[in-house]
């Protein structure tokens, strides 16, 4: 029981004390009732620890984790409302925090034409629309490169038991107005053809939903993985937090030639 103590406060020191932080604001509850004596406290059917995946440096590499990462059994979704008072406009996305997987990257608009994602940043879908704007009555869909630093997390945890630890995990999406936008973690599809059948289910929604996309292999894969999560709250954010000053860059390696004079994101 001593070496467990000691084992859940040193989970505490890493992942409750962000988590409890978030949790105390949209509960009314503070972060140190969420735990006590070192013990790790499932509060509203909310919290539970994740180790941080490992990653390499590559689009999709081979190697898997020995196990899943989730020791504890995940409780049931969350059912909360958005907080008390929160008022929701069109402000669009700027930054989007997986905690429990370390990821944690600005959100820009893709470059124009582009032929390639950026690096180091995740960025949203423009098809009619931008779908960047967490709160309104649709989807808010962004992707990004299954590349260390980057969501390749998600494409290794999908890869455990189709990503089933996930669900349940928090997504944080701030926005321009200075908001931070909870989510949860709901769906993991893994194979989706590299299609624009892909956007389906997005375009479709008719009530706030993220969507997280990914990479399932090298830049020839046929095949992405999406990530989906529904709303849990909405919270005030600090300007430093919600406008992060990353805006991304054309990547390193396994960049593809630009296959017109006005490709973004590719070399010439």
């Amino acid at each position: 029981m001593r070496r467990l103590r000691s084992y859940l406060t040193f989970t505490y020191g890493r992942i409750v004390r962000p988590m409890g932080r978030t949790a105390g604001e949209l509960l009314g509850v503070t972060p140190a009732l969420l735990t006590a004596a070192g013990v790790f406290l499932v509060v509203a059917g909310l919290f539970y620890y994740l180790q941080p995946a490992s990653a390499d440096s590559v689009d999709a590499g081979p190697t898997l984790p020995a196990q899943s990462a989730a020791p504890y059994s995940l409780p049931p979704l969350a059912q909360l409302s958005p907080s008390a008072g929160a008022s929701v406009s069109a402000a669009i996305a700027t930054r989007v925090t997986i905690p429990a997987l370390g990821i944690d990257l600005p959100v820009v608009a893709p470059p124009p034409n582009e032929e390639f994602p950026l690096c180091n940043v995740a960025e949203y879908a423009v098809l009619d629309k931008p779908m960047a704007f967490p709160g309104l009555p649709q989807a808010t869909y962004l992707y990004a490169h299954a590349r260390t630093g980057m969501f390749l997390p998600l494409l290794t945890q999908e890869r455990v038991n189709n990503g089933a630890a996930m669900i349940g995990m928090w997504v944080e999406v701030y926005t321009a107005d200075n908001q931070r936008h909870v989510y949860q973690i709901s769906q993991v599809i893994p194979h989706v053809p590299n299609a624009s059948s892909a956007f389906d289910g997005a375009i479709a929604a008719t009530h706030d939903q993220l969507w997280l996309q990914t990479s399932e292999g090298t830049i020839k894969d046929p095949f992405k993985m999406q990530v989906v999560a529904d709303p849990v709250g909405v919270l005030a954010a600090s300007p430093a937090d919600a406008h992060p000053t990353g805006r991304g860059n054309i990547c390193a390696t396994s960049v593809p030639k630009c296959k017109s004079p006005t490709g973004g994101g590719c070399i010439r």
